[in-house]
């Protein structure tokens, strides 16, 4: 740091300053400091500035299993958040209770500053002692005042599903529910109920699966021969429900209507290309980390909740 304020003719502080992106230097001189920086090949020793300031610049992420493609983007949209702010990100995957008390303590252990609980873990983290002095941003899970909650409205978006579909002249809409013990998936469940009840009409039993695309096609095969429209809790079972239908020898969407729900990336390449909902990842990655920085920081983190949109294409 020496060398690097004397190259660019500042203090030890200017370059201080620069290193930990202070708003207290002025653009032409940080632009000398970053120079110097450059020409000298300067790297911040991460392990010497955590025991000047009791900070790794390491986050963690909890969670249940990344086979999920909405976890898997989950993941992308964190890992890029944190990255543009700064720090390192430790992942640990976790399925079952024991494993999130150990990736609790692994986490703890390794001297990260926070950590981010993503999805199915956080059913699991809700009934564990978790280290006070660590802090934690839940995604999409209940209010709970040990944690900083993100959360995709899944409720509204169900709705909005919903609604499309008994706008287009269906009597009704089945569902293909995500898992039982799934906070998202009980969350687009009930904003499917609240739809079908607000509008007066008969709620099928959902069928349910475990968000994969056979657990859809599986589901599919249980739907009555009177259905027309279905409303899949993820897009990944609503293709399993697409191949279901065809393999039936019913059109889609002349016979049956078929909704999904995440926008994932092949939806527009499905037959027919997939009508769903769309989760913004990144803007919930954000949020997450940026929440996550801010407890960090000894500020507080409002509860965000992320609407949904309707993208319509061809299968309903």
């Amino acid at each position: 740091m020496a060398d690097v304020a004397a190259a660019a003719g500042v203090s030890a502080q200017t370059v201080s300053r620069v290193v930990n992106d202070s708003p207290r230097v002025d653009p032409a001189t940080r632009a000398k400091v970053e120079t110097a920086m450059a020409a000298l090949d300067y790297r911040m020793h991460r392990a010497a500035r955590a025991l000047r300031t009791g900070r790794t610049d390491t986050i963690g992420l909890i969670v249940s299993t990344l086979a999920t493609v909405g976890n898997s983007r989950m993941l992308q949209a964190i890992a890029d958040a944190a990255s543009a702010r700064g720090f390192a990100l430790t992942v640990v995957t976790a399925s079952g209770r024991e494993a999130v008390a150990d990736g609790f303590e692994r986490l703890h252990d390794q001297g990260i500053d926070g950590a981010v609980i993503l999805n199915e873990a956080t059913a699991l983290a809700r009934g564990l002692d978790v280290p006070e002095d660590l802090a934690l941003v839940v995604v999409d899970s209940p209010p709970d005042e040990r944690f900083a909650v993100v959360q995709t409205d899944h409720a509204a978006g169900a709705r909005a599903a919903t609604a499309h579909l008994l706008a287009s002249g269906h009597a009704t809409v089945h569902h293909v529910a995500g898992p039982a013990d799934s906070y998202a998936a009980a969350e687009r469940e009930r904003g499917w109920r609240e739809a079908l009840a607000d509008a007066g009409r008969e709620t099928p039993e959902p069928l349910r699966g475990d968000w994969t695309a056979a657990s859809g096609h599986a589901a599919a095969a249980g739907l009555p021969a009177s259905a027309t429209a279905v409303f899949a809790a993820n897009d990944q079972m609503a293709l399993g429900v697409l191949r279901a239908l065809a393999d039936a020898g019913r059109r889609v969407p002349e016979d049956v209507a078929v909704i999904g729900f995440d926008d994932v990336e092949d939806a527009v390449e499905y037959r027919p290309p997939l009508t769903t909902i769309r989760q913004d990842f990144d803007a919930l990655g954000t949020s997450a980390v940026d929440s996550l920085v801010a407890l960090i920081g000894g500020r507080p983190a409002e509860p965000v909740v992320v609407t949904p949109t309707l993208v319509e294409r061809a299968s309903a």
